[in-house]
C-alpha cells in the first residue's frame, strides 16, 4: 500500500458563469488544467443574493456529465426531458448530458447562504451520444458515517471503513467515480483507500489539512480553495490542523482520450464539436 501525495495544485480563481453567478473555478479555468476524467470544478459561496440570483438560464450540454452538490441553500432544476426538482442542502444532482440536454438552474439561499459545487465529468467516446439521464439524490439518500472526530458523506463510490464497505447512492457511472465529503476534527486524521486505477484530487474548503505518509509524517499541505491533484498510490491519509477541516475527495478512472471542448460541448474531435453546434442551431441537439 502506498500513500498518495500532492502531484500538482490548481488554485481556484474568481470567475462568473450563467447570468453572472459569481464563483471560484479551479479545474477548467484553462483547458490544460484538468484531471482526467474531470473537466471543471466550480465552488459557489455567497450570502449576497445579487451574486447568484439570476442563476443559469436554459443552456445546452453534450458529451459529459454535470454533478451539482449543495452544501447550503437550494438549486431548482428543469430540463427538456420534463425533469424538475429542488436540490436541497446535502443533496446531489448527477446529470448525464450524453447526446444532448437543455436545462436551467436557479440557486436559492437558505438562512442567508447559498453554497455548493458543480463538477463536470467527461464521458468516453463510446457514450458521448447516449440518451440523456438524470439522477436526483435527496440528502437522506447520501450515505453518512458519523464518528466523534470524523464524518464521511459518500455520494458515489465505495469506502471501506472499520471492516465494513459503504456504497454511495450514485450508480451506473462508467468512470466508477469516488465522491466523498469529509469533515475532520482538529488534529485528527482519517485514512481511506483510493484504488490505484483512479486519478483524482482533494478540494479543501474549510480549515487546514495535510497529507501524511505511511509513518504518519506530513508530506504535503493541502491548499485552501484549490484542487490538489493526487499522486499515484492507493491510500490517502489526511490530518486536520488547528481547526477542523472539511474537504471533497474525488477520483475516477481516467479515459485517456482526446478532449475537444467548445463551451458546453465536450467531444473528441473538432468535427464532432461542429456537429454539436449545427445540431443545436437546428434544434435537434436532444433528438
Amino acid at each position: 500500500m502506498a500513500n498518495r501525495g500532492v502531484k500538482r495544485v490548481i488554485p481556484a480563481i474568481n470567475s462568473q458563469d450563467g447570468a453572472g453567478v459569481k464563483l471560484k473555478r479551479s479545474l477548467g479555468q484553462r483547458q490544460h488544467l484538468r484531471i482526467d476524467p474531470f473537466l471543471m470544478l466550480d465552488m459557489f459561496s455567497s450570502d449576497n443574493p445579487d451574486d447568484y440570483i439570476a442563476g443559469f438560464p436554459p443552456h445546452p450540454h453534450r458529451g459529459f456529465e454535470t454533478v451539482t452538490y449543495m452544501l447550503n441553500g437550494q438549486m431548482l432544476h428543469r430540463d427538456h426531458m420534463g425533469n424538475e426538482g429542488l436540490l436541497r442542502s446535502g443533496g446531489v444532482q448527477w446529470m448525464t448530458a450524453g447526446r444532448g440536454v437543455i436545462h436551467e438552474e436557479r440557486p436559492q439561499q437558505e438562512s442567508g447562504l447559498m453554497r455548493g459545487f458543480q463538477l463536470w465529468v467527461n464521458l468516453p467516446a463510446a457514450e458521448k451520444m447516449k440518451p440523456a439521464a438524470y439522477q436526483n439524490i435527496e440528502p437522506e439518500e447520501v450515505v453518512v458515517i458519523v464518528e466523534p472526530k470524523v464524518q464521511l458523506r459518500i455520494v458515489a463510490g465505495e469506502i471501506e471503513w472499520k471492516g465494513h464497505v459503504y456504497q454511495g447512492p450514485v450508480k451506473g457511472i462508467v468512470t466508477a467515480p469516488l465522491f466523498v465529503d469529509i469533515t475532520i476534527a482538529p488534529h485528527e486524521s482519517v485514512e481511506l483507500n483510493v484504488p490505484s486505477d483512479r486519478d483524482g484530487f482533494i478540494y479543501l474548503f474549510e480549515g487546514q489539512a495535510a497529507l501524511l505518509d505511511d509513518q504518519g509524517e506530513q508530506i504535503d499541505t493541502l491548499v485552501y480553495e484549490g484542487a490538489s491533484e493526487l499522486s499515484k498510490g492507493d491510500l490517502v491519509s489526511i490530518k486536520a490542523g488547528d481547526e477542523s477541516a472539511r474537504l471533497l475527495l474525488i477520483a475516477a478512472r481516467p479515459l485517456n482520450e482526446p478532449v475537444v471542448q467548445y463551451g458546453p460541448f465536450v467531444m473528441n474531435s473538432t468535427a464532432e464539436i461542429e456537429q454539436a453546434l449545427n445540431d443545436y442551431r437546428q434544434g435537434v441537439l436532444t433528438e
